[in-house]
């Protein structure tokens, strides 16, 4: 008989926890377009097949707003998720190679029946600091993940979190996702589209040190840092006064 791992620890106050997350879990954001292209440009930007944006609720993890995993994939079981295992820490959890080196702390079966690789996953917090979930990127294969890469994560995490805490703020207002995104989704898409265009010329390089593939790099770097700074500055315009 196969053994399985016991639940990895609860957070110390998980009703303070679950009392937080319960604005959030009101929110409809799965059919929203801005969450739709924010999680299609963090793939993007760490060349990733799937990216999700899991609330972690009492027993189960909601995967409803990602990119990449399977349409009727919209709730795991909290104990078979890396998510369960993120949610704990205060920076980024990584999982380099899932193939050599299994997580422990869950039930394997989800992550050895999506064959997964790697995983990073940075919490979302509130303002108070309860953990509600987590911007998780995932591959298929193992791969490092560098200093950078974390860092980065760590600043998308609080651009998700800071338009999860903006909808929540202006729930009752009626034009929300027709006038006040607007520009975000257009900066959004339009992100998307430089980084698909780079990761195009690059790929036409015969070598990835020649001189035009380290430029396309360093563009791409470039284009990272001013989607997260540029994100900022638009959601805290929108903030309600």
């Amino acid at each position: 008989m196969m053994m399985f791992p016991a639940p990895h620890p609860l957070p110390l106050d998980e009703a303070a926890r679950l009392q937080a997350l319960r604005p959030y879990q009101l929110l409809n954001t799965m059919q929203d377009e801005t969450f739709a292209e924010l999680v299609r440009l963090t793939a993007k930007l760490f060349h990733v097949p799937v990216c999700i944006v899991a609330l972690v609720e009492e027993d189960q993890v909601r995967f409803g707003l990602n990119h990449g995993l399977p349409a009727d994939m919209d709730r795991v079981n909290r104990w078979e998720t890396l998510c369960s295992v993120a949610l704990l820490g205060e920076g980024v959890t990584v999982f380099e190679n899932l193939h050599a080196e299994p997580c422990a702390l869950i039930n394997p079966g989800l992550v050895q029946n999506l064959h997964l690789g790697f995983y990073a996953g940075h919490t979302l917090r509130t303002a108070d600091g309860q953990p509600i979930g987590v911007l998780c990127v995932i591959d298929y294969q193992p791969r490092p993940f560098r200093a950078s890469e974390s860092a980065l994560l760590g600043q998308l995490a609080a651009v998700v979190m800071s338009l999860l805490d903006l909808r929540v703020a202006l729930v009752q207002q009626p034009r929300w996702n027709q006038e006040l995104w607007a520009a975000i989704y257009a900066r959004i898409e339009d992100s998307v589209q430089r980084l698909e265009t780079l990761a195009a010329l690059a790929g036409w390089e015969d070598t990835a040190d020649s001189a035009n593939a380290r430029a396309y790099q360093e563009s791409t770097h470039a284009e990272m840092l001013r989607i997260v700074e540029v994100l900022g500055q638009q959601i805290q315009a929108l903030q309600p006064r």
